[in-house]
Order: C-alpha cells, then structure tokens, then sequence
C-alpha cells in the first residue's frame, strides 16, 4: 500500500466528492504524526456511492497518542473542511465516533477513531485507502469480520413486548409514540429477520427498497396516520409479517400463549376503536 492514497481498492469510491474528501483527509494525515492510517467503511465498500451517500471514515492513531486525540477529534475534523456540526457517537455505544457535517461539498462523515489493534475483531473488512507500514494490513489478517447478527430468540423477546407497548400507547392516544414503536420494530425486528431469511446480514430497513421491493411493499403496510385505528391496524399486520418471517427459524422460546394474549389485546383494542 502506497502512501498516496491511489491504490486499486481507494479507486473502488464511485462518487467523486467523497474521492476527493478523502484525499483530502489524507494529505492532512500524512502531515500528522499521530496517525498511522485510514480507511474506508460502509456504503464504500460496494463500489455504490452516490450523491446521497455518507462517507464512513476509520481513522487509526498511534497507541500512545489515542488519548490526546479523542480530547481533540472536533479540531481533528475541523482540520478536513469546513465542518458546519458534530457529535459523538454515545448513543450507538460508540464514543470514539464523530459525526460531522462538512460543507463544500455538503456531506455527511463519520470518523471513528480506533487503534490498529482493534482491526482484528471488526464487522466488516475496510478499504485502506493510506497506510505506514504493515501494522493495519496484519491485524485486518488475524480476524475474519463478524456483523453481529441475533438469534431468532432475540426477535421473539422483543417483538411481542414492543407490540403490546405500542398498542399500550395507541389505546391511551399516545399515537406518535405508537408510530414510534412500529418504526423500532421495522428496524430492529422485521427488516433483520428478512435479511436473514434471504442469506444476508442483518441491516434493518436500509435501501430495503431497492434490494427487497416485495418486502418493501408488505412494510408498507405498518405506516398508518396519524388515528388509533390505523394504529391498531399497522400493528396486525408487523404481526402477520412477522409469523412469515419467523416460519423459516422458529425460536426455541416459542410460546404460543404469548402469541395469542399479546394478538388478542391488539384485536381487542382495534375492535372498540
């Protein structure tokens, strides 16, 4: 890997605003000792980037420099562009990621922060669009990525629980919090489960459109207005979803009495709404 940035896999960056942000990372990066690599995630690495992507960048700092640096990831990224606002990443788990947005051109960057070290445990293998040395390209070697998918008795805890809240909050007129509930269990529950069904990870709803369009069109059917009886009648059918998702893995924690209080408190409420 050369330290220009112009290897085989940085070509792979289809959209040339992202291309040249990255190079632009680079340059700096190279200037600052206190770092030792960058690579490429998500969207990036499918060679689909488009005018609507997000960049997801890995910036990989020297051990004996992390600790200074994550005191200064906001100068840290205002040294990559005009950065017009950015946050920490504590409500993902994830403190040593910066989500910024930069401006000329408009674009939405993640920046994690990370020691080579911890290239060997990873969901995804990254593009290394600048390296020194061998340190990142033998850690990316000692571990295969491991996306964290669940189990099918992960999805069958949670679903009912989280039906049974929204159709809670729908009986009470809590509407936007029931809409809120459905929204959770499209992401979390039903676009995961159809990911695994069809051999792929678990990514929740994203460009489900694109790469799902019949699944795409049954998810329709869990929007609603903003009433309680289309409330009540998007979360029949997350239910009737989720039981042709669930016929192909059935959990060990299956329980049908579950299944039928939970559907029948749902019915029960859209019959005297």
């Amino acid at each position: 890997m050369t330290c220009d940035g112009t290897s085989p896999s940085f070509a792979k960056l289809s959209h040339p605003e992202c291309q040249t942000f990255v190079e632009r990372v680079i340059h700096r990066l190279q200037s600052d000792g206190r770092f030792n690599g960058l690579l490429i995630a998500g969207s990036g690495l499918s060679g689909e980037m488009d005018e609507f992507s997000d960049l997801d960048l890995i910036l990989v700092c020297r051990p004996e420099c992390f600790d200074k640096i994550m005191k200064e990831k906001r100068s840290v990224a205002e040294s990559f562009g005009q950065l017009l606002a950015a946050f920490t990443g504590e409500h993902v788990g994830e403190p040593a990621l910066l989500i910024c947005l930069f401006n000329e051109p408009l674009l939405h960057v993640d920046l994690k922060f990370i020691v080579a070290q911890q290239l060997s445990s990873r969901v995804e293998d990254p593009i290394v669009a600048w390296s020194l040395g061998t340190e990142i390209e033998t850690q990316l070697s000692r571990g295969q990525p491991n996306w964290p998918n669940l189990p099918p008795e992960w999805f069958e805890e949670r679903f009912w629980i989280w039906i049974h809240y929204a159709a809670q909050k729908a009986g009470r007129g809590e509407l936007f919090e029931a809409a809120d509930t459905l929204a959770l269990i499209r992401q979390r529950v039903l676009g995961p489960m159809n990911g695994r069904n069809q051999g792929k990870n678990q990514r929740g709803v994203r460009r489900v459109e694109q790469f799902a369009p019949a699944f795409a069109g049954s998810l329709q059917g869990t929007l609603c207005v903003h009433e309680k009886s289309d409330v009540l009648r998007a979360l029949q059918q997350a239910i009737a979803i989720y039981m042709q998702l669930r016929a192909p893995h059935v959990p060990s924690n299956l329980n049908e009495e579950r299944h039928r209080i939970v559907v029948n408190y749902v019915r029960s409420l859209q019959e005297q709404s």
